[in-house]
């Protein structure tokens, strides 16, 4: 809508809404004039939504950019976003482009930023009016238009920048095009933008698309009567087909389920059978199990007899054990109790000479073996003590259990033999040592000079 242009054809629009009887404000146009330019151009809006989606409808395919309804509502809508717009001061002319407004829906709607550079990546378009265009059919390709200019009408603070007060998209009217729009969802559209020259495209709306006389009105209602009943009669079939291979779908699933209901009759016999079989070994595994049970109460009877001998066996083995014990402590007591003499009586002739100081190294290593030899008697002891608890615990055991323990007592006497030996030898090793110490001191005494009556003295308390 130009700058001379537009008042023009408010006129001729208001008049012929007038004839028509579509605005109901007629009257009042005289006194607001851009009242009646908004209620004209919602009234054309209208119009032109309506016969676009009848139209799209009853031409039952994706519409393109040479389609004659799509046009107009193209030019219907420039019309609206021009309404108002102020004019923008630039060093060479005055601007006056919907680009403005329609390129802020990208700050408010962060979705409108891909078809926002979209339009940008466009080579042909050299204007903003161009690139609006394109902005248009994109957003209608995408069935997002009536989004974008809801979060644009909503920021009016934002409009007043581009608009007048007065401006359409600034009114209520601007609110009723938006909702108008949510309908176009319903089209398919298949836009070309990238080959159409958008810079130079005059918008002037054809006004005959949406007057018609009676027989338009009569061919067209007979139309909308054969396409309704041929959609009737699509559907119709349509559901008859779909009838069709749903009781196929239903025949084949009978003959699945009656093909399963066999086999589960077939392995339901196959299970009876297989219960019974199993019934009659669970029987007989029950008597078998009465049978070990018995048996095994018996065999455990005779064995709790067999268990109380070896236990009263093992307390008079071990009390034997305990004796022997006490006296190898007892005779480790006496030895230590020596060694502590011997050590002292030696400390005080170690003045005296060199060899005297080799005995008593020798008497110290013998006296160390032998205290090596009664450390592992002790622990030979323990190991016995040990096994004794593990015998203790091990008489609740079975037959082999009883051999086994047979055999560690076989072992433990043989070890109380051998201890007994070991004391022996430690008996016979202590003589040794004594009769070796007494001759060392006799050979002390035949060395030692007679002035020294202490020290002889000394040496023969340690011969005797």
């Amino acid at each position: 809508m130009g700058k001379g242009s537009g008042p023009r054809w408010t006129l001729g629009a208001a008049s012929w809404a007038e004839g028509r009887g579509w605005t109901k404000r007629a009257a009042g146009a005289t006194k607001d004039p851009t009242a009646v330019e908004r209620a004209n151009l919602l009234n054309m809006a209208k119009l032109s939504i309506k016969g676009l989606i009848e139209s799209a409808l009853s031409f039952g395919r994706t519409l393109d950019s040479d389609y004659p309804p799509l046009q107009q509502f193209f030019v219907v809508m420039e019309h609206c976003l021009k309404h108002g717009l102020k004019v923008r001061k630039s060093f060479l002319s005055y601007n006056k482009t919907i680009w403005g407004p329609l390129e802020l829906v990208e700050k408010l709607y962060p979705e409108a930023e891909e078809i926002g550079a979209s339009v940008r990546d466009l080579p042909g378009l050299k204007t903003p009016l161009g690139r609006a265009r394109a902005w248009l059919r994109l957003a209608l390709m995408q069935k997002k238009m009536a989004d974008y200019l809801r979060c644009l009408i909503i920021q009016r603070d934002l409009l007043s920048e581009f608009y007048e007060y007065h401006a359409l998209m600034m009114e209520e009217e601007g609110a009723v095009i938006v909702g108008l729009l949510v309908g176009l969802n319903v089209i398919d559209a298949n836009l070309c933008v990238k080959g159409e020259d958008l810079d130079s495209q005059v918008g002037v709306i054809d006004f005959s698309m949406y007057l018609k006389n009676e027989e338009d009105v009569g061919n067209k209602e007979r139309n909308v009567q054969i396409a309704a009943i041929l959609d009737q009669k699509n559907y119709v079939e349509e559901l008859n087909r779909q009838l069709n291979s749903t009781v196929s779908s239903l025949h084949s699933r009978v003959d699945s389920l009656e093909k399963s209901n066999t086999k589960l009759i077939e392995e339901l016999a196959i299970a009876k059978n297989n219960i019974i079989k199993l019934q009659e070994e669970n029987h007989q595994l029950r008597n078998e199990n009465k049978l070990i049970l018995m048996k095994t109460q018996q065999h455990l009877e005779v064995t709790k007899v067999d268990v109380e001998a070896e236990l009263q066996t093992y307390k008079h083995s071990r009390q034997g054990l305990d004796e022997m014990y006490n006296e190898a402590r007892r005779q480790l007591r006496d030895e230590s109790q020596l060694r502590q003499d011997v050590e002292n009586e030696l400390a005080v002739q170690v003045s005296m000479k060199h060899e005297i100081e080799l005995a008593m190294k020798l008497l110290e290593k013998d006296i160390h073996e032998k205290q090596d030899t009664l450390i592992g008697l002790r622990q030979q002891l323990e190991e016995v003590k040990a096994i004794n608890i593990e015998m203790y615990q091990k008489l609740q055991g079975s037959e082999d259990g009883l051999k086994e323990k047979n055999e560690i007592i076989a072992r433990l006497e043989e070890k109380t033999n051998k201890i007994t030996v070991a004391m022996r030898q430690l008996e016979q090793s202590d003589n040794d040592l004594l009769t070796q110490t007494r001759t060392i001191a006799m050979s002390l005494v035949k060395c030692a000079s007679s002035d020294t009556q202490d020290q002889y003295k000394l040496v023969k308390d340690i011969s005797f």
